[in-house]
């Protein structure tokens, strides 16, 4: 597990700048030019477009990469320090075009290493240990989300710059522990590095041209996409995706939500999303285990049901204290959720398939994260931001309804195991 806490730098650089993203973007947008919360829940899907379309073919294309060091770092070599510069850039836009393009240019670089990353933790963990490793990576995200919301707002108080100066840093400084102390070809349980025939392909490119090679390999990929589809994989990424429907609507509204509905100043309003971002971290390792021992199904089940109580209990306060409370609650249940998802994609698929499921967690997620912010703030400016929290009720409640189609093949295997012995 040594290894997985030193993956969990690389989910700690993540979380830092989404966090960081999530909190302060919003406000600078509405400062600019915006003041629907539709338009600014769109503008805050860039990256989820990236994430749509892009990290898919990234987490597949990672999967056929063989390099010196390996098939997911040279993924991250490249896609951290851009994301580093555009990050520190952000805040210094001078024009909302300029704002736009360092946001859309931070998205994309983002997007060139989230999927390898993620892909990361399967490939150097043994099956039996993924949840329990799932934890500690998003432990590791987890304190990322809490330094952004603690720290960062902080930061933004003495100036808007600071904040992402230091993900900046941070994240550059998370590349560096990876690079040393993760090895690819010394850690992946199965390292499979490109065939003779592969090395033919790379040749034949290279002679006659990339067209109808590339064109060969689409379809061969394609193919493999298909296998995936199965109908319990179908109703979990139905589940995941009104989940995350329910957390990306939040998550990108609720600085506004703060601002707006309860009259908090920005640093109040982002610095309670900490509150949410501890208790995920308190719960995460736990989570883990609970999901090992239950089962993924039933673990995040029980999350679901209970964050379904919590975002509709703060639809009725306007005490800040009570709504710290209850997104101190809701961590626990988001982690519950969140820690468990992943590993129960990849456990109804094959091991030859890991980068392309991860790929397709992603679809399901980045789909959400895509149409759920401008959909809230549609809901927002028809409505008011008094039915933000009811709107994120509604998507669990759905995101049940599709759990119920669903098995836990993992569990019942061992659960039958157990039973014969």
């Amino acid at each position: 597990m040594r290894k997985t806490w030193l993956l969990g730098f690389g989910f700690f650089s993540i979380s830092l700048t989404w966090g960081l993203y999530n909190a302060f973007i919003p406000l600078f947008l509405d400062n600019y030019v915006v003041k629907s919360a539709m338009i600014v829940g769109f503008l805050m899907t860039i990256d989820n477009y990236f994430g749509l379309f892009l990290q898919p073919l990234i987490g597949r294309k990672s999967d056929k990469t063989d390099t010196r060091i390996g098939k997911r770092m040279p993924f991250l070599l490249i896609g951290m320090p851009l994301a580093a510069i555009f990050c520190a850039l952000i805040p210094m836009s001078t024009s909302f075009s300029l704002l736009i393009l360092f946001m859309v240019l931070m998205n994309l670089s983002m997007s060139l290493y989230r999927s390898p990353t993620v892909s990361l933790m399967p490939d150097i963990t043994e099956p039996s240990k993924r949840t329990q490793a799932n934890g500690i990576i998003n432990l590791m995200g987890g304190i990322g989300s809490i330094f952004a919301f603690t720290v960062g707002s902080k930061l933004y108080d003495q100036h808007i710059a600071l904040p992402f100066l230091t993900s900046s840093v941070l994240t550059l400084m998370s590349l560096v522990i990876l690079m040393v102390f993760i090895r690819e070809r010394r850690d992946a349980l199965e390292y499979v590095p490109l065939t003779p025939q592969k090395h033919e392909i790379v040749s034949q490119e290279r002679v006659w041209g990339r067209a109808h090679i590339l064109l060969r390999q689409a379809k061969k990929e394609l193919s493999t996409y298909k296998q995936e589809w199965t109908l319990p994989t179908i109703f979990l990424l139905g589940a995941i995706y009104f989940w995350f429907f329910s957390y990306q609507g939040i998550e990108a509204l609720f600085t506004l939500y703060g601002r707006k509905e309860l009259d908090l100043t920005d640093t109040e309003a982002s610095f309670s999303l900490a509150f949410f971002s501890l208790s995920f971290v308190v719960a995460a390792i736990p989570a883990g285990y609970l999901g090992h021992k239950y089962g993924k199904k039933s673990t995040i089940m029980f999350g679901v049901v209970g964050l379904i109580i919590v975002f509709s209990a703060i639809s009725l306060v306007d005490s800040l204290l009570t709504l710290r409370i209850l997104l101190l609650i809701g961590g626990i249940f988001w982690a519950l959720i969140n820690i468990n998802s992943y590993p129960f994609v990849i456990a109804l698929g094959k091991e030859s398939s890991i980068g392309t499921r991860t790929g397709i967690y992603y679809i399901a997620s980045s789909l959400a994260a895509l149409s759920s912010p401008p959909l809230m703030g549609l809901i927002v400016d028809l409505f008011g931001y008094s039915y933000l929290f009811y709107a994120a009720s509604g998507g669990m409640v759905i995101a049940l309804f599709f759990l119920f189609g669903v098995k836990d093949q993992g569990h019942t295997k061992r659960t039958t195991i157990h039973a014969s012995m």
